[in-house]
């Protein structure tokens, strides 16, 4: 017993030494030039999808308003009921997408859990022809293909996702948090923009100045957003806060000039 104990306490402390010269060869870029990790999260898409459509669609409603001349009040209203109708709007559709798409995999499945049962024959060598086509050794792609034969719920999955490309249903995904995630993103992302209309009531009735702390808040909030894309994609920061910040930029001159336009065309005045 003591012979084991040693063993194994040997191998602990050799497994932790190696762990943390690979972690200190990640730090420093590494000898080997290992590309850098995505952040996994469950709701990743989720947070970075809302978050970039809340900010960009708030600040443009907002440049739109201020193009039209209305007053602060009017773009508080407006951005704030437009932002609670639109995160419920991107919430639900997330919850029904997620939804479908879980239900489309589990019919998928039985679908092909029913083939395999059935026409276990014509499965194998479509799974067979499928691993000659990735370049696979015929010999080889036998041997795995009658390794997976004989457990039905690894070669159903397989075959779910050689074939079909569809990844088998995770039965801990629960759409209704993709949902509420999704929604509570686009408010705190989405009121980015139209803090600066609150924050500066005791000190200014300028509504000018007020969207300039607008566009100030939208840029550092598209910033942040595009750090977090850059952290959890493994992208370049620089490069990553650049692209969402062009986006909300383009987006932002685009309304404020078509409101500029269609308050010239209506004859709103000043």
């Amino acid at each position: 017993m003591a012979e084991n104990t040693g063993g194994a306490t040997s191998t602990s402390r050799l497994l932790r030494a190696e762990d943390g010269r690979g972690d200190s060869e990640s730090e420093r870029g590494g000898a080997s030039g290992r590309p850098r990790e995505p952040w996994k999260g469950d709701f990743v898409k989720s947070i970075v999808y809302a978050g970039l459509d809340a900010i960009v669609t708030c600040f443009s409603l907002i440049s739109s308003i201020s193009a039209s001349r209305y007053s602060s009040v009017d773009v508080l209203v407006l951005g704030f009921s437009n932002l609670v109708a639109d995160g419920i709007s991107m919430g639900f559709g997330d919850f029904v997408s997620s939804s479908t798409e879980k239900d489309v995999a589990a019919k998928e499945r039985a679908v092909t859990a029913w083939d395999v049962t059935n026409h276990s024959g014509n499965e194998q060598e479509e799974l067979l022809r499928q691993y000659q086509a990735l370049g696979m050794d015929i010999n080889d792609a036998t041997t795995v293909v009658n390794i997976f034969a004989k457990y039905k719920d690894i070669f159903v999955d397989e075959k779910m996702m050689a074939h079909k490309g569809i990844l088998p249903p995770d039965e801990a995904d629960k759409p209704w948090k993709n949902g509420l995630v999704t929604f509570a993103a686009f408010l705190v992302f989405g009121s980015a923009p139209l803090l600066s209309f609150i924050i500066l009531i005791p000190f200014t009735n300028n509504d000018s100045i007020k969207f300039v702390g607008a566009c100030i808040l939208s840029a550092l909030a598209l910033a942040l957003l595009g750090m977090a894309k850059a952290k959890i994609a493994g992208q370049n920061y620089a490069f990553s806060m650049a692209i969402t910040l062009f986006t909300g930029a383009i987006a932002a001159a685009a309304a404020y000039t078509l409101g500029s336009v269609l308050k010239n065309v209506a004859g709103i005045q000043d």
